[in-house]
């Protein structure tokens, strides 16, 4: 099971956020747009690399992509989730 902060550390490190630290991130700030972290579309797809990379989780259903990204505590559960049912 992962927490919040070692999914704020990958991303950190798999988006080069070089002069962000995980205490920045808030655990319900935004992912995505103006009023949270301000990730764009190409981050989303190397952010979906990283969940395969360190946490063997996919992002299969696009239609729920909207709320898994929302938040780093969405998207933490999301992998908990997942990494759940291959257990």
């Amino acid at each position: 099971m992962i927490t919040t902060n070692d999914l704020k550390e990958k991303i950190i490190e798999g988006l080069n956020l070089e002069d962000m630290t995980p205490d920045e991130i808030e655990d319900n700030m935004a992912l995505f747009g103006d009023d949270g972290l301000g990730l764009d579309s190409v981050d989303a797809i190397e952010l979906t690399l990283v969940l395969e990379k360190e946490f063997g989780v996919k992002v299969t259903n696009m239609n729920a992509a909207e709320s898994i990204f929302a938040t780093p505590t969405s998207l933490t559960e999301y992998v908990n989730e997942q990494q759940a049912l291959k257990q």
